[in-house]
């Protein structure tokens, strides 16, 4: 693949959002609805699939569109092309608190693998695709489920996830393990697979879940602190239909909420 180069700056500490500068002609394309803001002279277009030279045709367009369907993602995705004569720039801001990381595929074997909702935005070229995972547990357990996506190219794309993102790079043979929720991506020499917590009292009781995902060197890997799901289930548990507090404050406050019937 031949990707557009692009440039670009990211502003923000939690809530962040890419700047992507664009040169004459230049293309970058971004999962709908990213968009936060962009200067005159860009052209926007809404496309199927992911616009890579692999989806040229009308088949190849219908099944680039259908590989995202198979991961959750929309149907589409939108271009934003520079017509003018002079650079300028689009941004694309972040779904939810975390932070935005640059990955720049010709650097990283030209395959990230990653979390079905990570993908942000990426140099025109870049595929976007699903990665099948070929072990029947870590399908069924493996947090993000049996399909993952895939970026491939050699150009840039911008992956999210939440809270602090740590990257982990494994020797050959070194093992890691972490909760199935928090894996943002990985590179395609990693070896993915779960393991059964142990004992009967830690995985009843200990509050982490009942798998581990177990990822074995060589290869990096992309650990975020704060998984959307952990923190959508404090944000519900937290609302008074399911339970919580409509007041926040002292000890005093919660104990007329029990005799007002809250």
């Amino acid at each position: 693949m031949n990707n557009h180069e692009i440039d670009y700056k990211i502003y923000g500490d939690d809530m962040q959002f890419v700047e992507v500068e664009l040169d004459p002609q230049e293309t970058v394309v971004a999962e709908a609805g990213s968009l936060m803001m962009m200067e005159d002279n860009i052209h926007m277009e809404t496309i199927f699939g992911d616009g890579s030279s692999g989806g040229s045709g009308f088949m190849g367009k219908i099944f680039s569109a259908g590989k995202r369907m198979l991961t959750g993602e929309s149907l589409f995705m939108t271009t934003f092309t520079n017509e003018g004569m002079e650079k300028k720039h689009v941004s694309f801001a972040s779904p939810y608190p975390g932070k935005i990381i640059p990955m720049d595929l010709s650097e990283l074997g030209g395959k990230i693998i990653c979390q079905k909702d990570a993908f942000l935005a990426a140099a025109k070229g870049v595929s976007v695709g699903i990665e099948f995972q070929r072990k029947i547990g870590t399908g069924f357990f493996g947090g993000e489920g049996f399909i993952m996506q895939k970026l491939e190219g050699d150009g840039l794309a911008f992956v999210h996830a939440g809270g602090t993102i740590h990257r982990k790079d494994l020797a050959p043979g070194e093992t890691l393990r972490v909760d199935t929720g928090c894996l943002v991506a990985m590179t395609q020499e990693v070896d993915y697979s779960i393991e059964f917590v142990k004992g009967v009292k830690t995985a009843l009781f200990g509050g982490e879940g009942l798998f581990f995902a177990t990822l074995r060197g060589p290869g990096s890997v992309w650990v975020q602190s704060l998984p959307f799901s952990r923190l959508a289930s404090r944000v519900f548990a937290a609302m008074p239909a399911a339970g919580g507090s409509k007041d926040e404050g002292s000890i005093a406050k919660g104990l007329f909420n029990l005799f007002d019937g809250d």
